[in-house]
């Protein structure tokens, strides 16, 4: 008889292999493995298991006035997938129902099978809400159907018949309802591991289009940069369409329906407004919900995630799919995982542009801070010369001419050192001519260090330094060395001069972010340079400043070896 029952009900265990294969095909039961199901989704999928209850009552085997059954499986798989309200919910069912059939274990096994749900919702939070194994599941079943011969034995009555009962379906029950919870969450569980694999190769994916599009993302959210993005997306996924929108009309569309969704034309649909609106993602599964006024459109569902600035919303991402195809997890997940990204790019694109915007700014700021002072000085030389030396004094103006039109060209461009030392000469040439004599010049640069690309102004403010607050105020004035050399992968730069040094108090603040008030004046164009050395080099690069009060200053910059192109004088942007 035993051995009868095991078979019988190992026959009955298809039909719980088969619920749970047509539970992972629904979508409210993949949101619920997700922790994403609403709780009217969590109240239907408890009726459901409380129906898989229900149907193991029905397929049970009658044995001496009572059911050998598999209705455990409902409810304690429910506890163990959705938690403690989905398993008690679903074994109240089941177990209501089996009370209502009556007979002398009616209690006994409505209360089991209520407690053997909660007892699944135990093992659920014990193990984090995630999908447990089937080992685990498998040591659940055979522990809540061990209570369920318990709790028969103590409620049902006449105890002689519930003992009688527990000897013939207690062993069968035991192991067949512990096997097929393990199957049950077996085929669960693969499921999950599908979903995973496919996960992260849809988040692969992802890295692999952030990388391709970031060179045109450091453009901005532009039609131009749109458009190429798109393109991209649209090569490597199975999207039937791809559209980019900013916060106000379509950029760029590519794909089914390019015909009519035409760049330039205002967003029409609902839920982008909403999307642009709330900053979270939409979901558009039919084709009402898309929101397409043309009749021929065969775009019938979406994924639209935003596109943000710092918490800003700039714009729009839509992956369109066309016919009954529905938005999966990992649909939904790849597309907010590419949002994020083009997120994170756009923002170190803004950035980028601010950091270039802000050194320009500094390099225009210390040209308006310098230049009124030394043309001021230099006029007031250039008029002394008008009476005793008229063509020095028309040399003067050529070369004022020639050096304010440099100095207003140049910015964050590359140059090479020749065009950087031409601007060096006419400066020296300029200053020679107030100072005379106290001024000496001494250049040493290394053969073919001229094509070499600098920033340009990177070495006149470490020369007017120098000048103005090394050699002038000693008496007698001194010599200023610029020297380049060839190191290797690097462009060496040194600019020395003989005069009164910098105090050792003074030194150590002279390049922090803060310049120390006891300068003077004294680091304004050396801070300058320093940072925009750094900025273009990183971290490491910038100026070596040592010095001796009362016999000299050395600034020494290294940069990274680049050549013009055939030796030509064009600058070339850095940026």
């Amino acid at each position: 008889m035993v051995s009868e029952l095991f078979i019988s009900l190992l026959e009955r265990m298809s039909v719980v292999a088969t619920i749970a294969f047509i539970l992972t095909r629904s979508r409210i039961f993949r949101r619920l493995l997700n922790h994403r199901a609403s709780s009217k989704e969590k109240v239907l999928l408890t009726v459901v298991f409380g129906l898989v209850g229900v149907l193991g009552t029905y397929t049970g085997i009658p044995v001496q006035g009572a059911l050998a059954n598999s209705r455990v499986i409902g409810p304690l798989a429910g506890g163990l997938l959705g938690g403690p309200l989905v398993g008690l919910g679903a074994g109240f069912l089941a177990g209501f129902h089996r009370y209502l059939i009556g007979g002398f274990t009616a209690f006994a096994c409505g209360l089991s099978t209520f407690v053997e749900g909660g007892i699944g919702g135990l093992v659920y939070l014990r193990y984090g809400r995630r999908v447990t194994d089937w080992q685990v599941a498998f040591w659940t079943g055979l522990v809540a159907e061990m209570i369920q011969m318990l709790i028969i034995l103590l409620v049902a009555k006449p105890y002689a018949a519930a003992w009688g009962l527990v000897q013939v379906i207690g062993l069968p029950m035991i192991l067949v309802n512990a096997a097929g919870t393990a199957i049950f969450v077996a085929i669960i569980h693969s499921v999950v591991q599908e979903q995973e694999r496919a996960g992260a190769v849809q988040a692969q994916k992802a890295l692999q289009i952030a990388d391709l599009t970031l060179p045109y993302l450091r453009q901005g959210l532009i039609p131009e940069s749109a458009s190429q993005v798109a393109r991209i997306i649209l090569d490597a996924t199975k999207a039937a369409a791809v559209s980019i929108t900013d916060r106000e009309r379509i950029l760029v569309h590519v794909g089914a329906g390019e015909d009519h969704h035409l760049p330039g034309k205002g967003i029409l649909t609902h839920l982008t407004q909403k999307v642009l609106t709330t900053g979270e993602y939409g979901v558009a599964e039919n084709r009402e919900q898309v929101g397409c006024p043309h009749e021929g459109c065969v775009l019938s569902s979406a994924v639209i995630v935003p596109l943000k600035r710092r918490d800003e919303v700039i714009g729009a991402l839509k992956l369109y799919h066309t016919g009954k195809q529905e938005i999966s997890s990992i649909d939904l997940e790849f597309a907010c995982g590419l949002g994020r990204l083009f997120s994170t790019q756009l923002e170190a694109a803004e950035w980028e542009k601010q950091q270039k915007l802000r050194a320009d700014a500094e390099i225009r700021a210390l040209q308006a801070q310098i230049n009124p002072h030394f043309l001021f000085n230099v006029l007031n030389t250039v008029v002394s010369f008008c009476r005793t030396d008229p063509e020095t004094a028309r040399r003067l103006l050529l070369q004022i001419g020639d050096f304010f039109r440099q100095n207003l060209q140049r910015g964050n461009d590359l140059v090479p050192l020749r065009e950087e030392l031409k601007h060096v000469e006419t400066y020296l040439a300029i200053e020679q001519a107030r100072f005379g004599h106290r001024l000496k010049v001494v250049y040493h640069i290394d053969p073919g260090a001229e094509t070499a690309l600098i920033p340009g102004l990177s070495i006149q403010p470490l020369v007017e330094n120098a000048v103005l607050h090394g050699l002038l105020p000693k008496r007698g004035g001194g010599t200023v060395e610029i020297a380049v050399t060839l190191d290797q992968a690097e462009v060496c730069i040194q600019v020395k001069d003989e005069g009164v040094g910098i105090a050792t108090e003074i030194l150590e603040g002279l390049l922090q972010e803060r310049t120390s008030r006891n300068c003077k004046g004294l680091g304004i164009g050396l801070k300058n340079v320093h940072e925009r050395l750094r900025s273009l080099y990183g971290p490491r690069s910038g100026l070596v400043i040592t010095s001796q009060v009362g016999l000299g200053t050395k600034v020494e910059m290294r940069i990274p070896l680049q050549e013009a192109q055939n030796g030509d004088n064009q600058m070339l942007c850095c940026g």
